[in-house]
């Protein structure tokens, strides 16, 4: 009986894989998300003092290593001028979520650029794919350098990280969650037609992510100067519509940027001018028959509303207010996919 040939044919494309493999960086990216929001809220940020991309995956393994740490982090002015005196046992809560969001972040690190690796050795990235997954690949890497240029900016003369590097750091993570999903879909797509063209942004949907871009942006100035404390009413804040306590000495820009009451303030009432946005996109997909994205993205909102209101009357409770930075996270998702079935047609 004669034995078949082997094929030695290499392997085709493989877009559904590749999308199943996008999906899931996506939820370790909301994951970080959610971790990076307990370091800020918990304050944990500046506990580890260096970069180390490769040791620094190990924390301290014995009394010694510990004491080490600490005396590093004595050294800074957040220690100095806010912490003086922490026992060491309080230095090991606020050193583990700062070391889990850091082990975390090089996780995704790892599960962009080994499956890439994989997935063009066999052959099975699709034309005209490649570049994107590279760059969302390095997008990754990037995001690492600007989380350290974050931390360093709190190591010499702040007590707190600045809040322009804070805000960099995440919109870069929100912007990587919605790459994976708008390639995710372009992919899962292509498995499904091979004739299919990757989506296209229209001006519509630019409208809508320059509306988000602004909320987002807020939000992160908010969170890095601690601006959700300012006030724990709704609607009014403090009693009053506009609240008293801005700023406006140095000029009207410096307040735009640096001022915590007005900062808070835009960021409460701009959220209403992107949930219309949003919910303009959840009509049209409706429309076009893609309700459960609609739908989905209506959910979302109302929750992320909800969420806003409940940090702000809680006195920023922590779990609330984490709950609201990762449904912000899981809002942008929900967005861009959205966007991207509103792109498909412009395909």
């Amino acid at each position: 009986m004669a034995n078949n040939p082997v094929s030695t044919a290499a392997p085709g494309p493989r877009p559904a894989a590749l999308a199943r493999w996008l999906w899931g960086v996506a939820l370790l990216v909301i994951l970080v998300v959610a971790v990076g929001g307990i370091t800020r809220l918990t304050e944990s940020g500046l506990s580890i003092t260096e970069w180390k991309p490769v040791s620094g995956v190990l924390p301290p393994l014995n009394e010694a290593g510990w004491q080490e740490e600490f005396h590093k982090y004595q050294q800074i002015p957040e220690y100095k001028e806010i912490n003086v005196g922490m026992s060491l046992a309080a230095f090991k809560a606020i050193f583990f979520w700062e070391w889990l969001h850091r082990v975390l972040g090089r996780l995704v690190g790892g599960a962009m650029l080994v499956p890439l690796i994989w997935f063009a050795a066999r052959r099975a990235i699709p034309a005209g794919y490649g570049w994107r997954l590279f760059a969302l690949t390095s997008l990754v890497g990037l995001q690492g350098a600007i989380g350290w240029w974050m931390v360093a900016s709190g190591l010499e003369y702040r007590t707190d990280v600045s809040h322009f590097r804070l805000a960099t750091h995440l919109l870069t993570a929100l912007f990587l969650l919605a790459g994976l999903v708008w390639t995710a879909r372009d992919l899962t797509a292509l498995a499904r037609d091979p004739a299919a063209r990757p989506a296209r942004l229209t001006g519509a949907a630019i409208a809508v992510i320059a509306i988000l871009f602004v909320q987002l942006l807020l939000g992160a100035w908010v969170a890095g100067l601690n601006a959700g404390q300012v006030a724990n009413t709704w609607p009014a804040m403090n009693d009053h519509f506009v609240p008293e306590g801005i700023d406006w000495s140095d000029g009207a820009w410096m307040a735009l940027t640096n001022d915590p009451f007005l900062l808070h303030f835009l960021h409460r009432w701009w959220s209403w001018v992107a949930a219309l946005a949003l919910l303009w996109l959840a009509r049209t997909l409706a429309r076009r028959g893609a309700t459960g994205v609609a739908t989905m993205l209506v959910a979302v909102v109302a929750a992320q509303m909800m969420l806003g209101i409940l940090t702000v009357l809680t006195g920023v409770s922590l779990w609330i207010a984490v709950l609201h930075q990762v449904t912000g996270a899981i809002l942008v998702a929900t967005a861009a996919a959205g966007l991207h079935r509103l792109g498909r047609a412009a395909a």
